[in-house]
């Protein structure tokens, strides 16, 4: 078992093992280890396993309230949506192979992220998504390659979630050019699964089976979680075979036979093959019941010629299992899985060692202790440093810039890639499958999807404004957080948990780990204020090509209960003549809003004022209100402020409106001052609306109606407008087709 390791020293560097981390696997092992268990605890000790740069930072995340049934920890967060019903959901990150490989990338995100919901006993039911792209608009090579990335990524998310036969029915795509060298890809999946009726990652009972199931092992993605450890350089364009094909086909099988199988009592433990593939899960499965396990890795089956020990731990094909059973229900599970022609092998057992020993042809060929691969991967305290660049943003206001008329502004801001209609993209995704779609892409704030099991309504929202992390680290993750809440609230719906992707930077750059740490804090506020705890989520770091990082950008999904299905509230116009009002106090507050950055052509300033008191009481009002049917549509303002606010209400509905705003600067209309929306108001409704509105800033500024967009100083025929909101984004991406 135990040959010498020739070259060591460019075998730790391949693996991305320090000298020191080889000392502490010596003294975990009490000899060296041999070629398949450094690639064991390359693995598991990696940046995309391990969290040993982050895992400092994220301890003290609320986790817990009364309906949280599962947080981190597992493969998903789990929360009791009442009527013995549970919403299972997590997101999470495929940055770096979708950059490398964009169809493929983003495809075994989108198949990797329902596993994780499906494998906790959940049919996936709504996909969102969150991508991050660089520069889009300019005829260099740059912009170009973003184009192409663009069409990939849309490509693979809608080829494998259509396929799959559940809806993408929103999220978030946005542009800027710190993306031109690291895109971001995060996808999010929520299952529905009976609240008592949850499966979880454990392998205990010893001489318990361990079975494989799924699709054969092949080479496609060796050392995947190795690669998503680290930074780009000009030769990652070699990286494509670390990528890994996804099949959704199989998936949906796959789906279908575990579905199956867990109206059995047959399972004890069921665990995704992910990052690290059969390692991470082998060792996450021994390692959360304290056991230890035997495989046999001649058993698994294997779709290549020739294939190692080592290949076979590594891989990262996709669509597979592994299943820890009751002894004596090997036969029956077999028998499910070949059903929906799956392969499915014993390759193992539970063993009460603590060890995880591994066998090739009746050859040991690893013998590794559970607990110290997982609990004793390096815990870094690595250095922080506030950023220099932020002393020289902080003091930058809109007044540093010359002043340009607010119909040019407008009319510059509606055109920007991150305000126009983004249906080239939503169009590509079967929003409608299953019949349970509400609020889908294209309909503003949250996505929605009915619970017809128990007459409820489930809201779920992606966001984070990447420029507000620029500016204020921590401000800007919280505003993610609140954000994320707002869209959820402004449908009617009740936000009762998150889940996160963390993306940032090069860690070893002590300005780049001051910003998650920061952002880390921003989260924990904000949750334990919003009482929206953390269940679950991920971290990408290493998002850096050359040197250069991209902005922090902390993905937060919410989801939330709406209690009446029948009453899920819209965020476009749905009536002429209808009352509008702004509730929330609207300040001269510029920075790191896209008015900055479109018209005055940087990413500065100081983040608007954030009050908890006051975003949850907007909050309460719109759930409230709308419970009590006194509201026709409500809209929270963010990107552009309320002038973009209300041309989107406008361009989606068919509806223009004639607005008023009373403001201090008339630049205002733009201004991003948090915990504001836009409600929608019946005439007959308005004086019991207008009741419960004490406490807050609440002003009737205009009607719906008309066939033009006007606000203050501002107008535009819709016609116009329609034709800039629909048209432009198709017009930018296919420019090179």
């Amino acid at each position: 078992m135990n040959q010498p390791l020739e070259n060591i020293n460019e075998l730790l560097s391949q693996h991305k093992l320090s000298q020191l981390d080889y000392h502490h696997i010596k003294e975990i092992l009490d000899r060296e280890p041999n070629l398949v268990e450094l690639g064991i605890f390359s693995a598991m000790w990696s940046e995309h396993c391990s969290y040993k740069s982050s895992k400092k930072h994220l301890s003290g995340f609320p986790t817990k309230a009364p309906w949280v049934i599962q947080g981190p920890g597992e493969n998903a967060g789990v929360i009791d949506i009442g009527g013995g019903y549970a919403a299972v959901f997590k997101m999470e990150s495929h940055n770096h192979p979708s950059f490398i490989e964009p169809y493929q990338g983003a495809a075994t995100g989108v198949g990797g992220i329902m596993r994780d919901i499906f494998t906790m006993g959940a049919r996936p039911i709504a996909n969102l998504n969150a991508l991050r792209f660089g520069n889009v608009m300019n005829d260099d090579k740059v912009s170009s390659h973003q184009r192409y990335l663009v069409r990939g990524v849309v490509d693979g998310i809608g080829g494998y979630g259509n396929c799959m036969g559940v809806p993408t029915i929103g999220g978030e795509t946005s542009f800027d050019e710190c993306y031109n060298g690291n895109i971001l890809v995060n996808a999010f999946t929520l299952g529905l699964a009976k609240s008592d009726e949850i499966f979880y990652g454990k392998a205990e009972g010893i001489g318990n089976p361990v079975i494989y199931v799924g699709s054969k092992t092949g080479r496609d993605g060796l050392g995947g979680a190795v690669m998503s450890s680290d930074s780009f350089t000009e030769e990652s364009k070699s990286l494509r075979p670390t990528v890994q094909v996804g099949d959704p086909f199989t998936e949906k099988l796959l789906l279908e036979a575990c579905l199956e199988l867990f109206k059995t009592d047959y399972v004890v433990g069921i665990q995704d093959m992910g990052a690290a593939g059969l390692t991470s899960s082998a060792f996450e499965m021994a390692g959360r019941s304290g056991s230890g396990m035997i495989m046999n890795l001649d058993a698994v089956p294997a779709r290549e010629e020739g294939m190692t020990p080592y290949e076979f731990m590594l891989s990262e094909s996709q669509e597979r299992m592994l299943i820890c059973a009751k002894k004596g229900s090997e036969a029956a599970i077999i028998e499910i899985f070949e059903k929906w022609d799956l392969d499915a092998a014993v390759i193992g057992e539970v063993t009460a060692t603590g060890n995880m020993e591994l066998f090739w042809h009746g050859d040991k060929v690893a013998d590794v202790p559970v607990d110290p691969v997982s609990e004793e991967a390096p815990v870094l305290d690595r250095p922080v440093k506030r950023p220099a660049y932020l002393d020289g943003i902080k003091d930058v206001t809109i007044d540093d810039f010359d002043k340009v008329g607010n119909q040019a502004a407008f009319e510059k801001l509606i055109a920007s890639m991150e305000v126009v209609d983004k249906a080239w993209v939503y169009d590509q995704y079967d929003s409608m499958v299953q019949t349970n779609t509400i609020k889908k892409g294209g309909q503003l704030d949250a996505s929605v999807v009915r619970v017809k099991e128990n007459g409820k309504a489930l809201a779920m929202s992606a966001d984070c404004n990447v420029r507000f992390c620029y500016v204020d680290p921590k401000g800007g993750a919280a505003a993610a957080v609140i954000e994320s809440g707002r869209n959820v609230a402004m449908s009617g719906a009740r936000p009762l948990a998150i889940t996160d992707c963390l993306n940032y930077g090069n860690p070893e750059n002590p300005e780049v780990m001051w910003q998650f740490a920061e952002g880390c804090l921003g989260i924990k506020e904000a949750c334990a204020e919003l009482t929206t705890p953390v269940i679950g989520g991920n971290v990408s770091l290493y998002n850096e090509t050359n040197g250069v990082s991209v902005f922090p950008t902390p993905s937060i999904a919410t989801v939330g209960v709406n209690d009446d299905q029948d009453k899920v509230l819209m965020s476009n116009f749905q009536e002429e003549g209808n009352l509008l009002y702004i509730v929330g106090e609207t300040r001269s507050e510029f920075g790191g809003s896209l008015y900055m950055k479109e018209v005055c052509g940087t990413v500065a300033g100081q983040l608007p004022v954030i009050d908890y008191e006051k975003e949850l009481a907007l909050w309460d009002l719109v759930i409230e209100a709308n419970k009590k049917g006194l509201l026709t549509s409500a809209k929270d303002l963010s990107s552009g402020g309320a002038a973009i606010a209300l041309a989107k209400m406008a361009a989606t509905s068919g509806f223009g409106c004639s607005v008023g705003m009373k403001v201090d600067d008339e630049r205002e209309i733009f201004a991003e001052s948090m915990s504001r929306a836009i409600i929608e108001v019946s005439l007959e409704n308005a004086e019991a609306f207008e009741a419960m509105t004490t406490g807050l800033s609440c002003e009737r500024v205009g009607t719906v109606g008309g066939n033009a967009l006007s606000i203050n100083d501002v107008e535009m025929p819709l016609a116009q407008l329609d034709e800039i909101y629909f048209g432009t984004f198709k017009k930018v991406i296919e420019r090179d087709i």
